[in-house]
């Protein structure tokens, strides 16, 4: 007989790390806790916020930029996740850095049906944390619907590229085709494009092109319903002038 329905299970996961000291001051900085802490036989650590917990382990031959560890947390609560994550970094940096690591990626509502952001930690790690806003699915039957215009299309791929698959220069290479193709596109839509694009730019190094994209997204005119659905790229838009008006946050890429 099954005992399923009488087992409580906790999933933790345990992340490598090149130094606790750092790790934790990161984690403490966003509002977690440290719950236990360990220098032998082996260097370890634990933290928890809320229901999130997290455990790390010393690895010394760790390459933060090469580290595809990750994790991903569920809440009902993204945006003050969001909010305190950000607040936090800015406070513990100065900024809110957008390329190398640690960074914390803009909170975005995916076809998939989630609205998450992703933390990269200093090891490296990619912490992903959703809220289920909508049907879940597996985020291609809209995106290739017939019609979806072309730019749609090219926004929900180049955002995979630029976030989950950390590779900026392949999403500056599928904005720039897409952006310089001739015909109309919805202004939002542009919009969302382009401050995507001074996004990838700003994480390639290349504030100047970022600065351009910048102006660009400026110009284009918007009714309040528009600007209040752009509330996520206009909030991006300033973050990222910020970053390019103080020469960026030094951090390892």
């Amino acid at each position: 007989m099954s005992t399923l329905g009488r087992v409580t299970e906790t999933t933790i996961p345990i992340l490598p790390c090149l130094s606790i000291d750092e790790t934790l001051t990161f984690y403490q900085a966003l509002g977690f806790e440290v719950t236990y802490r360990q220098a032998r036989p082996n260097t370890y650590a634990a933290v928890r916020r809320g229901g999130i917990e997290l455990q790390f382990f010393v690895l010394k031959q760790l390459d933060p930029t090469a580290n595809w560890s990750t994790c991903y947390v569920k809440t009902d609560d993204v945006d003050t996740l969001y909010r305190d994550f950000t607040e936090g970094l800015r406070a513990l940096l100065g900024k809110l850095p957008a390329r190398g690591v640690p960074r914390v990626n803009p909170v975005k509502d995916l076809r998939s049906g989630m609205r998450q952001f992703v933390v990269v930690d200093p090891g490296g790690n990619y912490v992903r944390i959703g809220q289920q806003i909508g049907e879940l699915n597996n985020g291609l039957a809209d995106v290739r619907s017939a019609d979806q215009p072309k730019l749609a299309r090219v926004l929900e791929t180049a955002t995979i590229f630029a976030d989950s698959h950390d590779d900026p220069a392949a999403a500056a290479r599928l904005l720039d085709r897409a952006l310089a193709e001739p015909g109309p596109a919805p202004d939002d839509l542009r919009l969302r494009a382009l401050v995507l694009r001074a996004d990838v730019a700003v994480r390639l190094g290349e504030d100047g092109q970022a600065r351009a994209f910048l102006d660009q997204a400026g110009k284009i005119p918007l009714g309040e319903a528009d600007s209040a659905a752009l509330s996520d790229e206009r909030r991006r838009i300033r973050d990222l002038e910020d970053l390019i008006a103080g020469g960026g946050v030094d951090s390892r890429s």
